[in-house]
């Protein structure tokens, strides 16, 4: 969808990108055809780390930041308009001065209401549309600052950034798990999709943990985690959760999973997450999980685990402890 209106727009002149210089691409997903694109010539820019790495494995310059001095800019954009506005203003300071920077997305992710609020504030060009989504460029230059991403203190004193999941305020399911945590907890802890650290602060309080790994694949959400958990027992990992090693097996995964990347759900995803869990945990570790009731990780579960029991919830989640992970496979680190 992304590269028939990429492509049309420079096929017809509706985008005409400067004959030199570097050319940043903010937020593309890993399916995206940039071939229309010079690929010499491109920084891809995405923090999301399974998506970093597919652009990575294809050959192209990849960065979890922009940068300045780009000739150009193309802005992928996100579902969250929080962080879409971000991201505009992230690349209208790292462009030249007068340098295109194309935004692209679809009518799903709020292309329209984007393009009407720039509107408002710069001189944007006619849209082209195509596939279900919308394409228009603007002018690098001043007018956006107050769009930048800033630092925002949430409910608990935690401070979280536009885009990241649950970024206004704690998530019900991690709530409820953390109600559900023991507080005997101990030993060697994994938090697997840690987010901005909520669940980790908890289990740090536990005086029994003598290790707690945070595992999370948004570089932005794990730059907040690292400024609200600060106990000298945590370490921190970007990382793929679904691909994580440890070099010693956990006692405890404690674990929220996600259950999509776009707006459909996919199951598949947080299965990932609890075959992950097994591999990481001892022979007799627990898995401590909060899911969606309407998902269907049961049998999952029951094949991953000895033991599996639903200890808690309300009507839209259910907590769930495991242990005893039927398949152990530490690999070293």
């Amino acid at each position: 969808m992304r590269s028939a209106r990429l492509t049309l727009a420079l096929e017809t002149g509706a985008v005409v990108l400067p004959d030199a210089g570097s050319i940043a691409v903010y937020r593309p997903r890993a399916g995206d055809d940039l071939s229309a694109l010079p690929k010499d010539r491109l920084l891809i820019v995405q923090g999301f780390r399974p998506e970093h790495d597919a652009f990575a494995a294809q050959g192209y310059r990849v960065a979890v930041e922009g940068g300045q001095g780009h000739a150009a800019a193309i802005v992928c954009l996100p579902r969250s308009r929080d962080e879409a506005r971000a991201l505009l203003a992230e690349a209208a300071a790292a462009v030249e001065p007068g340098g295109p920077i194309v935004v692209d997305g679809q009518k799903t992710d709020g292309i329209e209401a984007i393009y009407r609020d720039l509107g408002e504030r710069l001189a944007v060009s006619a849209t082209l549309s195509k596939a279900h989504g919308k394409l228009f460029t603007f002018a690098a230059g001043p007018g956006l600052e107050d769009w930048a991403a800033r630092l925002t203190a949430v409910e608990g004193g935690f401070r979280t950034l536009p885009g990241v999941f649950s970024a206004d305020a704690p998530d019900r399911g991690s709530a409820l798990l953390l109600a559900a945590l023991p507080a005997e907890l101990s030993g060697r802890v994994v938090d697997l999709g840690a987010g901005w650290g909520y669940l980790s602060r908890a289990v740090l309080e536990r005086p029994h943990v003598k290790r707690l790994d945070l595992v999370e694949a948004e570089h932005a959400a794990l730059a907040c985690a690292r400024l609200n958990v600060t106990d000298p027992r945590a370490f921190f990992h970007w990382a793929d959760a679904t691909r994580f090693r440890l070099s010693k097996a956990a006692d405890v995964v404690v674990c929220n999973p996600p259950f999509h990347t776009t707006r459909e759900a996919d199951p598949a995803l947080g299965l990932g997450f609890l075959q992950a869990a097994a591999r990481l945990l001892q022979p007799q570790g627990v898995l401590w999980l909060v899911a969606n009731r309407h998902l269907p990780y049961d049998r999952g579960l029951r094949a991953l685990f000895r033991e599996v029991e639903e200890i808690g919830g309300d009507a839209v989640f259910r907590i769930v402890r495991a242990s005893r992970p039927e398949k152990v496979g530490v690999s070293r680190a």
